[in-house]
């Protein structure tokens, strides 16, 4: 019998085979292993928007800048057991949403009256009799998912005007949709890494509406295995920021220390500039000392430059460098700008900066060439409202650690708050990164996901964009 007349009987005994390709294009995304993201900015390091030198390096600042707003705050918020039960069109602006509660943002919706926290260490919480489902990767139960559906309203300022705008949701769990103005901007799933994206053109002069529509379970769940409390929502914070069409997308820091003597700074600099006139203008950095004294200086002109948009400076000494530690945090401040043809400064960004240098030497960890004996911490995000920690909560964490001696924290178990690895910089601790990769319920044998080619996709990509967004920061 050939393959066609096979192919027709099958189909007479109605009995369908699906091949595995069509099979990931039924799925749902938030079902899928494959949908980690749509139309997101591809990560980089923070390059926070700031209108004075002065303020760069100053822990949190950039929110001051005229060219950042924040939408954290009160949101209208709808929250449903049952995904079939989810308000399908509340994304159009003209959807009434007067009846809907408002929710805090950020905060997890379990610690605002909604669904029920969760306790678990190393199995999947909807791996439960209670929820009628056995762990079967990617899926995840699918009548009793909770939807929470987000929204609100935004103004654009004036002086925004014709330059890029960018939407920033550093954490969402689990996984979710994401709307301006009616239009689909794309999908995210990861809850603890942030997620850009580029909404200049679905702006309106008036007023704007932003739409999330979070998913507690996902594929990515089944990444999400760590110890603690499995919760939902929107855990951190979401913002607004502006760039000019032509801008710093990226930068990456090298400041080390020479190995001969550790006494001497080695400085290097790659800068990535996009937008439709990167082959005009120029990129320059200036460098500080903690007295404000410039110890360094460069200009690249961008026309003149081989490679375009990926500015690659010359490494440079600084002798007798004040070197960073968790003993004596000496940080440098870098300032970079970005200027046009005719010389204007149109971005200015930058960060601090410490130079140092870790290294095992004759069996021993040394920073800075100098043995050290770790007196570290573990430390989850975890607060009254959830995963989400205020920035005065992270200055007690990192005060309590420091009058305890205690020199090194290890992030348990992902990327943690940004704000948290400047406090680290600043106070002197030493730290443990981890990306947000954990299939603990999945256990180590056959069946981990590890050993599964059909999550590749989602495993390297959670590891790069942790491994994108600190750049300047020391890893252990």
């Amino acid at each position: 019998m050939n393959l066609k007349k096979r192919f027709f009987l099958i189909l007479l005994a109605g009995i369908t085979i699906i091949p595995a390709t069509a099979q990931k294009l039924l799925l749902p995304e938030w079902q899928s292993q494959y949908a980690v993201g749509l139309n997101k900015v591809a990560p980089h390091t923070y390059v926070w928007p700031y209108v004075n030198a002065s303020d760069i390096g100053k822990p949190g600042e950039y929110e001051q800048s005229p060219y950042y707003m924040s939408l954290n705050g009160k949101w209208k918020f709808h929250w449903v057991k049952n995904p079939d039960n989810r308000p399908k069109k509340f994304y159009q602006p003209s959807y009434y949403t007067g009846g809907w509660a408002d929710i805090n943002v950020p905060g997890n919706w379990e610690r605002q009256g909604y669904g029920t926290a969760i306790y678990v260490n190393e199995t999947y919480e909807f791996d439960d009799k209670m929820f009628h489902f056995k762990k079967n990767p990617p899926l995840v139960p699918f009548e009793e998912n909770e939807v929470g559906s987000y929204r609100r309203t935004f103004n654009i300022p004036a002086n925004w005007k014709g330059r890029r705008v960018v939407l920033c949701c550093e954490g969402v769990t689990s996984f979710y949709y994401i709307w301006v103005n009616g239009k689909l901007l794309g999908y995210n799933q990861g809850s603890k890494t942030a997620a850009e994206w580029d909404i200049t053109d679905v702006l309106n002069e008036g007023e704007n509406v932003i739409a999330m529509e979070v998913y507690r379970w996902s594929s990515g769940s089944y990444l999400e295995c760590q110890d603690m409390w499995r919760l939902s929502g929107i855990e951190r914070d979401v913002y607004l920021y502006t760039t000019p069409k032509q801008y710093i997308a990226d930068y990456k820091v090298n400041a080390s220390l020479d190995k001969d003597k550790y006494k001497d700074g080695v400085f290097g600099l790659e800068v990535t500039v996009e937008g439709p006139s990167t082959a005009s203008g120029s990129i320059s950095y200036t460098l500080k000392d903690i007295s404000g004294k410039t110890v360094l200086q460069d200009d690249i002109n961008i026309k003149a430059h081989s490679l375009s948009n990926f500015i690659v400076f010359d490494e440079k000494k600084i002798p007798e460098v004040r070197a960073w530690s968790a003993e004596y945090p000496n940080l440098y401040t870098l300032v970079l700008e970005l200027k046009d043809a005719q010389g204007k400064v149109t971005e200015l960004t930058g960060g601090e900066v410490g130079f140092r240098t870790s290294e095992i030497k004759d069996g021993r960890f040394c920073i800075n060439g100098v043995p050290v004996l770790v007196k570290g911490t573990n430390r989850h995000e975890h607060s009254q409202m959830g995963r989400t920690v205020s920035k005065e909560l992270m200055e007690q964490d990192i005060k309590l650690m420091k009058q305890h001696n205690i020199n090194l924290v290890r992030n348990s178990h992902y990327p943690t708050h940004p704000y948290w690895y400047q406090l680290c910089n600043r106070y002197g601790l030493y730290m443990i990164d981890e990306a947000n990769i954990e299939s603990h319920g999945m256990g180590y044998g056959p069946a981990s996901l590890a050993k599964d080619s059909t999550w590749l996709t989602a495993i390297w990509t959670v590891h790069n964009e942790c491994m994108n967004v600190q750049k300047i920061t020391l890893r252990l």
